[in-house]
């Protein structure tokens, strides 16, 4: 759906029962905005908590889930973008907070080159505590590639887009999936040969949740988060991108993999082994994961969280492959709750 942009720049905030949170995003962004003609959306995905009642302190646009059965990490940043009127857009999380002057870098380096699609920089974590945010802090100090500062093939943690090349790529974002949006989104936009950069400055600061490391898995199976490994796949072999998909994502081999030694752990029965030696190779081909990820991180809670981590994920990957899927194109049922944009544009016009 192509529109003339209203605004250079709309600063798109997903959020789901952030209310703790969402006070300090939204100031964020509109103190990044200062000076610029632009604009804050807030999309809920029919939050519980206060986090509309929190928003509604301030003057930006908040738009909300008409259908609670439609939450998904896809499905906000696309409600936002069906809402927002900037030419540039911007997505963040309700628990991050924009970096004062990453929004004049960003905008100056697209303008700059116009073949770049979006660009990102450095995501902050700042919950250090717990053994899932320590793990992806480790994985950022080793320099993922996709993390590294140059082209890259996504922008995970959220970036600024330009809006001529979302419209070119169809969508912003894959209502259908419950993570990996923004590898998706990256893949439709290399197909149509844009390029991705991420800068060597700081953009956001994310604080995550404090859950429990197991609980926090668990949260992840009923939202359906550890699925989107399996629901990218599924839309990638619909496209016919499907070795894009594998290429790029390192832990969907990872979890593939982990399904295989399912396979072979399953066909212990038909091994051809007497039934003590089947026992013991069971039982040694049953731990090797756990005895291997010890000796890498040093840590035997550690390595038991990687191992249980991966095999609830390869169940989502087949749980993600099964999903039924709706037009990623369609409107999202939604409510707009406040717009004070809309007003005084309207206001403006009648002036004038």
């Amino acid at each position: 759906m192509k529109r003339s942009p209203a605004c250079r720049v709309s600063i798109v905030i997903k959020a789901l029962n952030e209310e703790a949170n969402v006070a300090a995003a939204i100031e964020s962004c509109l103190a990044a905005l200062s000076g610029m003609d632009g604009e804050v959306v807030l999309a809920d995905s029919a939050s519980t908590d206060g986090t509309v009642q929190v928003a509604r302190r301030y003057p930006i646009r908040i738009v909300q889930l008409a259908r609670p059965q439609e939450r998904s990490c896809g499905a906000g940043p696309q409600l936002g973008w069906q809402h927002c009127q900037g030419e540039y857009v911007q997505i963040v999380d309700g628990d991050m907070k924009m970096v004062p002057g990453f929004l004049e870098q960003a905008l100056s380096f697209l303008a700059q080159h116009p073949e770049i699609a979006g660009v990102a920089g450095r995501v902050v974590e700042l919950n250090t505590a717990s053994v899932e945010y320590r793990e992806r802090g480790e994985r950022s100090q080793r320099a993922e590639a996709h993390r590294r500062p140059g082209a890259v093939d996504r922008l995970d943690g959220g970036g600024l887009y330009r809006r001529r090349a979302i419209e070119e790529a169809g969508w912003f974002s894959d209502r259908n999936l419950h993570s990996y949006e923004e590898f998706d989104l990256a893949l439709r936009l290399r197909a149509r040969g844009w390029k991705l950069w991420r800068l060597p400055v700081d953009a956001v600061t994310h604080h995550g949740h404090d859950s429990p490391p197991y609980r926090l898995l668990l949260r992840r199976w009923r939202s359906r988060y550890a699925c989107g490994a399996g629901e990218v796949l599924r839309a990638a072999l619909a496209q016919g991108r499907a070795r894009g998909v594998l290429r790029g994502l390192r832990e969907l081999r990872l979890y593939l993999a982990v399904i295989g030694w399912w396979a072979v752990l399953a066909s212990a029965p038909l091994w051809p082994l007497a039934a003590r030696d089947a026992a013991l190779a069971f039982g040694a081909l049953l731990l090797a994961p756990v005895a291997v990820m010890a000796w890498r991180k040093r840590s035997l809670s550690r390595a038991i969280y990687s191992v249980v981590s991966w095999n609830v994920h390869a169940a989502g990957v087949l749980r993600g492959l099964l999903a039924r899927r709706q037009p990623p194109q369609a409107l999202i049922p939604s409510l707009v709750i406040q717009d004070p944009y809309t007003a005084a544009r309207h206001g403006q016009e009648m002036c004038s």
